[in-house]
């Protein structure tokens, strides 16, 4: 056997390694975001282990952010970071560990699939190819990176520009989540589909802003939920600053320059294993005309998509407690339109569970996908 080595210098790579003496037990620690508290995400690689039985405790598993979150999760793995699975993971309350005999030389290991900061870019420049999308450069990060939005309409259609309804769409404020920007990545490439007639559709009666990643600092750098500042960008809503929240403060700037008719904020949760949506009902705006928009939106999407459900969730927020600083409360108050936050699993749709892969970067696709026929139920001329 060669000397086992962990490395985590790539893009989103986290852990700490405490002992790699012994493959039958490899001890670990998950990484905290670079600047503040939140752990929960991991990705790193093994080399050095071909057909040899090997073990991982991540030994702070039980003071992570969401401890919960480990109950029936399973970790994902790949030997070439294109193909991911499942093995079987145990939690003991404090202890998350794994055994594995990898097959190669080298094996990854992540919270949930990734995807990184060169698909996202991959992303842009494909979406670009198409003449029903302008690139708009917003700004910069607190490292430099570009905030990119598209905008895509179909600009011969015979409706006026003014009178197209406002879609917005943005994902993964919360960098480890990157089943959002899966999901955006599904829904973009249905949206762009020539062939597709409710994307044609939708592309004539509206105008959709997307951005597919809103932290792109806290992606590359590895964490959780927060940016290069500490901030976690889905209580910055309210007052952002470009000192702390840029990513915040220009999409916030660019929807009150374009106005929303509807907003999509899509997120992943650790503990639920279901897809469920999030409203605005604790806003003090929130009226019978919303309630019944969010009722016949949620109500089409379970219809025709078997992944999604409303039996699960977070509960409803008491009339007027709403917390104003998160992005769909805000957009929800701001433009007393209908706006939801989109929540995925970490672990696998309950159900419909996949065995080999859980919830995954493909299902997540598949969702955003699938989101397309309640925004034309709803954009109705």
């Amino acid at each position: 056997m060669t000397q086992l080595h962990i490395s985590t210098q790539f893009d989103s790579g986290a852990i700490e390694v405490l002992s790699l003496a012994d493959p039958g037990d490899i001890q670990l620690n998950i990484r905290r975001d670079n600047a503040s508290e939140f752990a929960q995400w991991f990705h790193f690689s093994l080399q050095g282990a071909a057909e040899v039985p090997v073990s991982l405790h991540f030994m702070n598993a039980g003071g992570c952010a969401y401890p919960k979150g480990w109950e029936g999760y399973r970790v994902v793995a790949s030997y070439d970071r294109q193909n991911w699975f499942r093995i079987d993971t145990r939690y003991d309350g404090q202890v998350l560990s794994v055994d594995i005999t990898p097959r190669t030389q080298m094996v990854y290991f992540a919270y949930f699939e990734p995807y990184s900061h060169e698909r996202h870019l991959d992303l842009i420049g494909a979406t670009a190819m198409s003449d029903k999308v302008q690139v708009r450069h917003l700004g910069q990060t607190l490292d430099g990176r570009d905030m990119t939005m598209l905008r895509l309409t179909d600009e011969s259609a015979p409706n006026p520009l003014a009178q197209k309804k406002k879609v917005w769409l943005i994902a993964r404020q919360h960098p480890g989540e990157t089943m959002a920007e899966w999901f955006i990545e599904g829904f973009l490439e249905r949206l762009l589909d020539e062939d597709d007639a409710v994307a044609r559709v939708l592309l004539a009666r509206c105008v959709f802003y997307v951005v597919p990643n809103m932290n792109p600092d806290g992606a590359v750098r590895g964490n959780l939920r927060t940016n290069a500042a500490g901030a976690n960008l889905n209580r910055e809503w309210q007052s952002p600053s470009m000192e702390r929240s840029p990513e915040v403060f220009l999409v916030r700037q660019t929807m009150l320059e374009t106005g929303v008719d509807l907003c999509l904020d899509v997120h992943g949760d650790e503990g639920l294993p279901y897809n469920f949506c999030v409203g605005t009902e604790g806003n003090p705006g929130y009226s019978p005309r919303i309630e019944a928009l969010e009722k016949a939106f949620t109500t089409l999407w379970q219809n025709t998509c078997p992944d999604f459900q409303t039996r699960h969730g977070y509960g409803r927020t008491p009339p007027g407690e709403a917390n104003l600083t998160l992005a769909t409360n805000w957009v929800g108050q701001q433009f007393n339109c209908l706006a939801f936050t989109i929540e995925m699993p970490f672990k696998d749709n309950a159900d419909l569970p996949d065995a080999l892969v859980g919830w995954s970067g493909v299902r997540s696709k598949n969702l955003g996908a699938s989101v397309l026929l309640p925004i034309l139920a709803l954009t109705q001329a």
